[in-house]
């Protein structure tokens, strides 16, 4: 008695699920996505910037508050590239500050590849907030961080040597502050976004407050090259309660 063969078994293969699990080559091929239009939107950000125009403008704005400090002060070139050097810093932090939406989204996208339509929602909303939490960053450290340190540091031990910084080294310090404080603003927005995805936690995140209050001065003392409390304190001190409020919004998002 022979016995029937089963049917092949025709049935068509099923796609892969969406939201699968990515291999580290497609991980490193994302990456790689994400970073060349990070770049391409920092450096269409810089084009206005080489306008003379525009890019000396800039440079005459981010003096100002030296100016206001110093009546005498006049920073000084003493190489033949100084200028033009301090001309591309600034150019370079005019090109992130308005491709800033642009960064913020290409993150977004790279640490949340698998969102569901009602959590893609929200990364608009996200982008912008944080793209304007930069921005205040930016108002934040020229109106308070800026004329507050350099008061401190145009006065000190002047009765013995006059300060008369070069361009380059006015403007490095100028514009590292300006960018990290920027960032810092961004904090709550971000973890607020992050903990919405489902990312972290806020009950995670309260956890780890002593790591931050010290990651903060440890931020704060990398960001800034002056050895200074003053300094120091006007970047760490807004990074710890930026953290703290950033705690806040994640548990008003996602209170579970």
């Amino acid at each position: 008695m022979t016995t029937a063969e089963a049917p092949p078994d025709t049935a068509p293969e099923q796609p892969p699920a969406e939201g699968g699990e990515m291999t580290l080559l497609e991980h490193l091929y994302e990456l790689r996505s994400r970073v060349t239009w990070s770049a391409a939107a920092v450096i269409v950000g810089m084009l206005p910037f080489f306008y003379p125009e525009i890019g000396f403008g800039a440079i005459d704005f981010l003096t100002e508050p030296a100016k206001q400090q110093n009546d005498d002060f006049q920073a000084q070139a003493i190489t033949p590239m100084e200028n033009i050097v301090t001309y591309f810093r600034v150019a370079l932090l005019g090109g992130v500050a308005i491709g800033m939406p642009v960064l913020i989204y290409q993150v977004l996208a790279f640490v949340t590849p698998a969102l569901t339509p009602q959590e893609k929602r929200w990364v608009l909303p996200v982008v912008i907030g944080a793209s304007l939490s930069f921005i205040l960053g930016l108002a934040f450290g020229y109106l308070i961080v800026l004329p507050t340190a350099y008061g401190f540091l145009f006065s000190f031990g002047r009765d013995f040597a006059e300060i008369a910084p070069t361009i380059s080294s006015y403007m490095d310090l100028t514009t590292r502050l300006l960018l990290v404080m920027g960032l810092v603003f961004e904090t709550p927005i971000v973890i607020m976004g992050l903990a919405k995805f489902g990312v972290v936690s806020a009950k995670k995140l309260l956890g780890w407050w002593r790591f931050a209050l010290v990651g903060s001065f440890l931020i704060s003392a990398i960001a800034t090259p002056t050895p200074d409390p003053i300094t120091q304190t006007l970047v760490g001190g807004p990074i710890f309660i930026l953290y703290m409020l950033g705690i806040g919004l994640a548990w008003f998002v996602r209170r579970e």
